[in-house]
């Protein structure tokens, strides 16, 4: 049986093109600076996004703490979502590994921040109170694209106070393809949606569908700190050259193609929707949160499990569409919640 794992885009394999690349890359020893195909990789994400410099990292979830802690030092505090990733599924790295506290707020439906109790969380310069030193946003958010109004409010904000900002932009590419204008490169529109930020951390193996790896992208003196982190929290890599050619491989072919993702992830949506038994939570880009009713959200996932379809879930289930599904793979989901509520009878209470 052919699998159709809409878990995550984190699943991706590699494509055939895609091990090409990463075998004939030139290498190095990044840890001295001199992994060419790194380099390049740096060079050309600092380009697309507008900052001075970038680093390669591999992960996330280190790009995002690397970020943090070279914005801010021991006592320091930033402010982020309460259901922000940087914050609630990063293992609490900022505050275990830097003594940075985070001052979670809460967020609506589309995961904003209320741009005045941003303002009201920042602490007056007194010994009493941590030091606010960083705004920290997100985008995408559970599939939809951030307003750019109102990332750019927050980020005036933000430095209307002396605070820096970072942008978690794992799906930051989602977001550029399914908002930029007519005529508008995905490259362009990524980099006027990250330019009110000082720091940004962007991934390669979630749409992009590289195996491994993200970048921050900064200021030179933020970068150089951020290096020095890297190495701390153990992602100072030899011949990283080998990812890097991916990740480069994937800037060259997977960004304008995640449009298809999209499309795939509304098929699913529309599909879904006339299910009695669910409510469909549909996204912009290549992410759709479903509810299933009266308790058989557990069901329903074993039962797609034992036809072939894996689904997981935080927030209801969600479905991500990427790289490795196809039209074929969305239909046959679709069939199999179908066919479940067709032929599974609720649990008697």
């Amino acid at each position: 049986m052919k699998v159709v794992d809409l878990r995550s885009d984190t699943v991706t394999r590699p494509t055939e093109a895609m091990r090409e690349a990463m075998m004939a890359a030139p290498l190095g020893d990044d840890v001295f600076g001199d992994d060419p195909t790194v380099q390049a990789l740096q060079e050309r994400i600092a380009a697309i996004t507008g900052k001075q410099a970038a680093l390669f990292m591999p992960s996330g979830t280190q790009s995002n703490l690397c970020g943090i802690l070279a914005h801010c030092g021991r006592g320091d505090e930033y402010i982020v979502g309460q259901l922000a990733h940087t914050y609630r599924y990063e293992g609490g790295g900022a505050a275990v590994l830097g003594s940075v506290q985070p001052q979670p707020l809460a967020q609506d439906p589309q995961g904003l921040m209320q741009i005045g109790e941003i303002a009201a969380a920042i602490k007056p310069d007194d010994a009493h109170f941590a030091r606010t030193r960083l705004l920290c946003l997100e985008n995408t958010w559970n599939g939809h694209a951030m307003p750019d109004a109102y990332l750019t409010a927050a980020c005036e904000l933000a430095h209307s106070k002396s605070l820096s900002t970072h942008l978690d932009g794992a799906r930051v590419f989602n977001a550029a393809v399914a908002t930029a204008a007519p005529g508008q490169s995905a490259m362009e529109r990524l980099r006027q949606m990250v330019e009110p930020f000082d720091s940004v951390s962007v991934c390669f193996s979630k749409g992009l569908g590289a195996p491994v790896g993200s970048a921050l992208c900064g200021s030179t003196e933020l970068i150089e700190r951020a290096r020095r982190i890297r190495k701390m929290t153990g992602g100072g890599l030899r011949q990283s050259g080998l990812l890097a050619a991916c990740a480069l491989h994937a800037l060259d072919h997977h960004v304008e193609r995640l449009a298809q993702d999209h499309v795939l992830a509304q098929r699913l949506a529309l599909g879904l929707r006339d299910i009695e038994g669910l409510t469909v939570r549909s996204a912009q880009t290549n992410i759709v949160f479903v509810d299933v009713h009266h308790g058989r959200g557990p069901a329903l996932t074993d039962f797609l499990k034992q036809h072939g379809v894996w689904v997981t879930g935080l927030i209801g289930l969600r479905w991500v569409t990427h790289l490795d599904v196809d039209q074929a793979g969305i239909d046959h989901a679709v069939a199999m919640v179908r066919r479940f509520f067709q032929s599974v009878p609720p649990a008697s209470n």
